[in-house]
């Protein structure tokens, strides 16, 4: 069985790349991981803590009623949120990573987010990279 890598961030291009990573799990018959990185530090005090808890406690929800099966982690040891992707990707021997991408202007789409094209440079596997709504 495979693996399908997910970045998830609690936003519509997080939504989006959780629904198209479910639908590429479901049809590669493979395990989901979903990451959920936070650089931690002063700002993720107990109410963001708390708040993300509840988040992923949503995501939770919708994974067990979409019948895969999943790793649902969520990091916080000050790393980017590529480095803990390409990581765990690595280490799962992933077979497609998931990122979701927000809408950009005109000037603003010849520059991706520095996440997104950390993990497109650096990915040890394709990259399914999807826009919200």
């Amino acid at each position: 069985m495979g693996t399908v890598v997910v970045g998830y961030v609690p936003k519509p291009e997080g939504d989006a790349a959780l629904d198209t990573a479910i639908a590429e799990a479901k049809l590669r018959d493979a395990k989901l991981v979903v990451v959920n990185s936070h650089r931690g530090g002063t700002e993720f005090d107990g109410p963001a803590a708390r708040q993300a808890e509840s988040e992923m406690d949503d995501v939770r929800s919708r994974l067990d009623k979409s019948g895969v099966g999943y790793d649902l982690r969520q990091m916080v040891r000050g790393f980017e949120p590529a480095e803990d992707l390409i990581s765990i990707a690595e280490t799962s021997s992933a077979e497609l990573i998931v990122i979701g991408l927000r809408r950009r202007s005109p000037v603003g789409k010849l520059i991706l987010g520095s996440n997104a094209q950390r993990i497109l440079l650096d990915a040890p596997c394709p990259v399914l990279a999807v826009k919200a709504g």
